[in-house]
């Protein structure tokens, strides 16, 4: 670990955060109906949206809004599943691609409305430009503004009192998308273009190799795409190497942008709650909780990957810098660690190096990242939602634990909202551990790994973490795309965003019809350090004896391997 390569870590880090103070104010204004700069140019045209589409912004219930929210994304799950099935009839196919295979587009689909975004498939020889643009780039926006709708609408839970509704599902996706989403995208698609990313229409262009081969290298509209993949946390790359390809990130520079720009709005959305809920040292609590977790991973993995790998030492390889294998020298260390926690402390999946190349302890943090419920800071709105139900848990406990009375933000937490949190919170590790055991005793899913033994079971592990965190990293090493895993990745991402919703929907609801109570001195201060500690801890402890046995046989006995200079 070097000086140099801190400083970078640390200035990024400053400037995500002041530009999302900035931002989390300026959503704010947008979801309580104030007036913003942008508002003379998008006003007129969120008026003429909700006139054309027939949606009136009346307020919905709780229940009213998921079914909203359900159905849509439904609607959008059919339609990208036929515009997959259909590709080889629809235009601008440059390629021929001919239709997409049913179990891959049910997978790809479901991985897109989800905002998980698991790729199983190449970019560049499966997808035509049609479906790149009309169908994965859509819901790159449509499901990042699912997200931060679903977490306004539980943010106004806490701000409204003895209230039987939580705002309009339609009206909070479209000014999600035309205020926040699509402005900050065209700004960063045109950054993006400037500093070499491609964005064009052709299908491909003919390079020589300096042996005088040709080869051939597909590239299209990407800097467009590549901008709301990073902003939305979706995380879905238009070439399969994703964000280690020149054509999506070029240079240093563009790799510190997509951090940026992966991180900005997902910061944001604390100082957003902060406004809304009118105490902005809440908000501040729940972003200083996630900053820890960011800052102690990137440590982690930064000084596992600089130590390198004893037994490719032991082989005489030059140990100065580090475990360079699978990493690209353009971007270093310091920015490579940096950018695997933020894609995996997000639920977004972008990667600029192999993960499976990380060494097991550089390798234990992204995956701990994820299955810790990708709340720090987590997806886009998702992060914000996630971490308020464990922060209600954490109040709960925190009451229990010293007589005080159990209530965040005067509103009371009671058994309802306990079973709710507690129901939410199962979802993911049960179909976590319950289908990577499944995987690791079934021969027809054993025989898609490339690695036996500890990392192969990190490889089947990641798969479903990063689909029920709505994630789409992977470890590699696995083929996906089999019936198997291309169907039951695809249950996985389906529960572990739905399933997640209804009972925090539930809770939102239940929350918003109390009566808010004034703070006293019986009631437990959710602002101060106390808060961050305990907050951090039942992060750490969910985590932690949730999924400690599963990884105790994978990364970390696979670390202790390599200390002893074997491999299995």
């Amino acid at each position: 670990m070097t000086f140099a390569g801190w400083s970078q870590i640390i200035i990024l880090l400053a400037l995500v955060v002041t530009a999302a103070w900035a931002l989390g104010s300026y959503m704010a204004a947008v979801f309580t109906g104030k007036r913003t700069l942008l508002s003379p140019i998008l006003v007129p045209i969120d008026r003429m949206i909700s006139k054309l589409s027939g949606t009136a912004p009346t307020e919905q219930s709780w229940g009213a809004y998921t079914l909203a929210m359900l159905a849509f994304n439904a609607a959008g799950f059919l339609v990208l599943y036929a515009l997959m099935r259909l590709q080889g009839f629809l235009p601008l196919n440059p390629q021929g691609f001919a239709a997409v295979p049913e179990a891959l587009s049910f997978n790809t689909a479901m991985s897109f409305v989800t905002n998980t975004n698991w790729q199983a498939y190449g970019g560049e020889t499966t997808m035509s430009h049609f479906v790149q643009m009309a169908g994965f780039t859509v819901h790159n926006f449509l499901s990042a503004a699912t997200g931060i709708a679903l977490a306004v609408a539980f943010t106004r839970a806490f701000a409204r009192n003895s209230a039987t509704t939580l705002g309009n599902f339609w009206d909070d996706l479209v000014k999600s998308t035309l205020y926040i989403l699509l402005p900050l995208s065209i700004v960063v698609a045109v950054a993006y273009m400037a500093l070499g990313i491609p964005q064009t229409l052709h299908g491909s262009m003919d390079a020589f190799t300096l042996e005088g081969a040709k080869q051939t290298i597909a590239y299209g509209p990407m800097a467009s795409q590549e901008a709301i993949k990073q902003l939305g946390t979706n995380g879905g790359g238009f070439l399969n190497a994703n964000s280690a390809h020149p054509f999506e990130n070029p240079s240093a520079w563009s790799n510190y942008l997509s951090i940026f720009a992966m991180l900005v709005v997902s910061a944001a959305m604390p100082f957003m709650f902060g406004n809304m809920v009118g105490d902005k040292r809440q908000g501040r609590a729940l972003l200083i909780t996630m900053g820890l977790f960011i800052v102690v991973g990137t440590a982690i993995v930064y000084w596992a990957e600089t130590s390198g790998n004893p037994i490719i030492q032991a082989l005489g390889v030059d140990p100065s810098l580090g475990n360079m294998e699978g990493k690209e020298l353009r971007f270093g260390q310091a920015m490579t660690a940096l950018f695997v926690v933020a894609t995996t402390g997000l639920s977004c999946g972008a990667v600029n190096a192999m993960h499976a190349s990380l060494t097991p302890l550089g390798g234990l943090v992204p995956l701990f990242m994820i299955q810790l419920g990708e709340v720090l800071p987590g997806g886009v709105g998702s992060g914000l939602y996630g971490i308020l139900v464990i922060a209600v848990l954490t109040v709960f406990i925190a009451g229990l634990m010293v007589g005080r009375t159990p209530d965040y933000l005067g509103k009371k937490i009671e058994a309802r909202e306990m079973k709710l949190a507690i129901l939410a919170l199962l979802i993911l590790p049960m179909v976590i551990l319950g289908f990577s055991s499944v995987s690791a005793m079934l021969p027809l899913a054993l025989s898609s790994l490339a690695n036996a033994g500890p990392h192969g079971l990190s490889e089947i592990i990641y798969a479903y973490s990063s689909s029920a965190g709505n994630n789409g990293s992977a470890f590699a090493g696995l083929n996906a795309n089999t019936n198997w895993y291309n169907t039951t990745l695809g249950i996985t991402m389906f529960l572990g965003r739905f399933a997640y919703i209804v009972p925090m929907m539930a809770i939102a609801g239940s929350l918003a019809a109390k009566t808010k109570v004034p703070a006293s001195s019986g009631s437990f201060p959710t602002h101060g350090t106390m808060f961050v500690a305990l907050l951090t801890g039942v992060v750490l402890i969910l985590g932690g004896l949730q999924y400690f046995p599963a990884l105790a046989l994978s990364p970390i006995v696979e670390h202790f391997l390599m200390l002893a200079g074997k491999t299995f």
